[in-house]
């Protein structure tokens, strides 16, 4: 079982969360060009300094953000007043009970999010992203499943990486620096994909799909960083959604799709090594069978669609699935009953 925010928050986090995505277009410096490469449709703001023509990418054609296009030039005008309406929503979503985030957690991913890294398709996954899902859901999560974790994952795709022919700016390693983030050492000499801070335990750690026999290192172009090859990543962050991160007057970023998490959060599970991550495991489970429970009241088509999909993605795929779900008796029931619906 669980429980709901009030309508008024879930109001409130959504309107947070159009205020955002109007921010995004409304520092537009030139003309919204559109690009097309590799058969999907870009927009970018063309401008120039000197002789020189910049193109900075702002997002994926979608009708959505065209409408915001159309009208970037009053959304710039209307910026202060959406700033102090988002710092009202903000303390509105806490006074509701609303999971916050620490301040030293929070004004990193503001930094990441001001550098570009969700704009360029850096994507937040593990507990950060399930935490987030309270405001997407509108449900209040159980703390256990929440718990505060030190690590910040971030995963993207090479291929979109590459297309995008923009990068981070200010670099994503100098911002890193500033946060004192030191690249810890990898087997690959000179390359790096995590970075610890020096003054405590957070952990920042990159990740990209990956789609041969091998988990190795991948660079990702525009973050200007290596990232940790992974199976079935692909799945998890394809078509991620934005959301809201209730810091200051809000943040931008990027997460994955609801449903896409909690089945990702089933093979995942049943990929952990036996005893050492036994804990973790049971996390992973935990937090899918949650998600589940509310998305097959709330979102069965989308649930029931991403389950098929995962199905539908070979043998291993369905092993890894049917082991958890074993041990999920409950939540097998749910999906078998979606299926059937």
């Amino acid at each position: 079982m669980f429980t709901r925010h009030s309508s008024t928050a879930h109001a409130a986090y959504h309107d947070l969360l159009r205020s955002l995505n109007d921010d995004a277009v409304s520092d537009i410096r030139g003309t919204p060009t559109r690009v097309e490469r590799n058969g999907k449709i870009y927009w970018y703001d063309t401008y120039r300094i000197g002789s020189d023509v910049k193109k900075r990418y702002i997002g994926e054609d979608r009708e959505e953000l065209r409408g915001r296009l159309d009208q970037h030039k009053a959304l710039r005008a209307q910026q202060e007043e959406r700033r102090r309406n988002r710092t009202r929503l903000v303390r509105l979503l806490r006074a509701e009970g609303f999971l916050g985030l620490d301040s030293a957690t929070g004004s990193l991913l503001s930094a990441l999010a001001a550098s570009g890294v969700f704009r360029l398709g850096g994507t937040i996954v593990g507990t950060h992203a399930f935490r987030l899902y309270e405001g997407e859901l509108g449900v209040r999560f159980d703390m256990d499943m929440t718990a505060h974790t030190d690590d910040i994952d971030i995963a993207s795709f090479t291929r979109l990486s590459l297309a995008l022919d923009d990068t981070a700016s200010p670099p994503l390693k100098d911002v890193l620096r500033d946060f004192d983030f030191a690249a810890l050492p990898s087997l690959n000499a000179g390359r790096t994909w995590r970075w610890k801070q020096t003054r405590g335990d957070t952990l920042v750690e990159f990740l990209t799909p990956s789609f041969g026999e091998d988990e190795s290192l991948r660079e990702l172009a525009a973050l200007g960083v290596d990232a940790q090859g992974l199976h079935h990543l692909n799945y998890l962050i394809a078509e991620p959604i934005k959301a809201a991160v209730t810091y200051r007057s809000g943040v931008l970023v990027q997460i994955p799709q609801p449903e896409r998490y909690a089945i990702h959060k089933l093979i995942v599970a049943d990929r952990r090594r036996p005893g050492e991550d036994a804990l973790k495991s049971e996390k992973d489970r935990r937090q899918a069978a949650f998600l589940i429970d509310v998305l097959a009241q709330d979102r069965p088509d989308e649930l029931r669609d991403a389950y098929d999909d995962a199905l539908s993605r070979g043998r291993k795929w369905r092993a890894r699935l049917d082991a958890s779900l074993k041990r999920m008796p409950k939540t097998q029931s749910v999906l078998e009953t979606i299926g059937s619906g």
